[in-house]
């Protein structure tokens, strides 16, 4: 029963989200909006609705390990799995805008979410913060790409009928909060059937349930060559998911979310490890490759490993974490300097 709760919630949830996101692109196209805004602020948006759901919700029943967890899990899975997946399909390339810019970015706001949990809490102050960094980073959003279609001679999009387009987004939110609370019922089910922790479920189960939509948007998106938005869609949730997300779920709380020690020594330093792995790798020839693809999907795994190992207290953990500290993560990090330096080195002499 448990199962069918979490599948019949996050199916509601998913099919929420896409009705959402294809009525607000359609009511901002009516209005006149360029197109590349509204990829870069609706659409990013409408992708993380499910985050923000579950993770509201969560901590609105009192399961904040759930909400914060889902956070956690699905900006690391947005980067190791879902760019993993696609890159595997298709290699990605990386736009110049994408390594001085955006993953900077997100790599500050991930420090900063960080550093916001080092109390052992989330506060309603905290949330206001985020939600206000959230504006800000938007209303500069919105501005550049107008600035930059203008530039281009960018068309808009043809307008719409608005009409249609509000009763595409009353049913995307019905579904939205209809199937987050099906999905948490599902998975704090889940956590006590298998003897799992909140933490670890919302960090593995429900962070890759919520993030479906960037798991399709990306995967797709390589299938049709269209390579540059899964880059774009993985960073730009990430970014979403801390300031819109957090934000939302600090803000609503009835009282401070409290941090798991777990979440704030482990799993908020590997997301932060993770984004900052970026930089070089992207750096490199400005494409994600298979290779790169594939080591992605294989540290996803072994994150994913440890995490069950640990909560299991399953005597190969110690061994899986003495394999990773002193023999894959090292040799990972001495290939990956050697290709920066050669492609440093390529880059200077031509």
């Amino acid at each position: 029963m448990a199962w069918l709760v979490f599948i019949g919630g996050l199916a509601v949830l998913l099919v929420g989200a896409e009705l959402f996101v294809r009525g607000s692109s359609r009511l901002a196209a009516a209005f006149g909006v360029p197109a590349l805004v509204i990829g870069l602020t609706v659409v990013a948006f409408g992708t993380s609705a499910p985050e923000a759901a579950v993770s509201v919700r969560s901590v609105l029943a009192g399961q904040s390990d759930i909400g914060l967890g889902n956070i956690i899990g699905s900006n690391i899975a947005n980067v190791l799995l879902i760019l993993g997946l696609a890159s595997v399909i298709s290699p990605l390339p990386v736009s110049a805008r994408v390594v001085r810019v955006d993953v900077p970015v997100m790599i500050g706001f991930s420090v900063l979410l960080w550093l916001l949990c080092f109390d052992g809490s989330l506060g309603r102050a905290d949330g206001l913060l985020l939600l206000l960094l959230l504006v800000v980073y938007n209303v500069w959003l919105v501005t550049a790409a107008r600035r930059d279609a203008a530039r281009s001679g960018q068309s808009r999009l043809p307008a719409g009928k608005p009409s249609s387009s509000i009763v595409f987004i009353v049913l995307g939110f019905v579904g939205i909060v209809l199937g987050a609370g099906w999905l948490v019922k599902g998975a704090v089910s889940l956590a006590q059937t298998f003897g799992l922790s909140e933490l670890v479920i919302g960090l593995t189960v429900v962070a890759v349930g919520t993030s479906m939509p960037e798991i399709a948007t990306s995967i797709l998106a390589g299938l049709r060559g269209e390579q540059d938005i899964a880059v774009g869609n993985a960073v730009g949730s990430n970014v979403f998911n801390i300031l819109m997300v957090v934000g939302l779920a600090a803000s609503l709380s009835p009282r401070a979310i409290q941090v798991h020690a777990a979440a704030l020594t482990y799993d908020l330093p590997i997301m932060i490890i993770v984004a900052v792995a970026c930089l070089p790798i992207f750096f490199i020839r400005y494409r994600i490759g298979r290779w790169e693809g594939l080591v992605f999907l294989f540290y996803y795994g072994a994150y994913t490993a440890h995490l069950i190992l640990r909560a299991k207290e399953h005597e190969a953990m110690a061994g899986l974490s003495l394999a990773m500290t002193h023999f894959v993560v090292p040799l990972t990090l001495t290939t990956v300097g050697v290709c920066v330096y050669r492609s440093w080195r390529r880059r200077r002499v031509h």
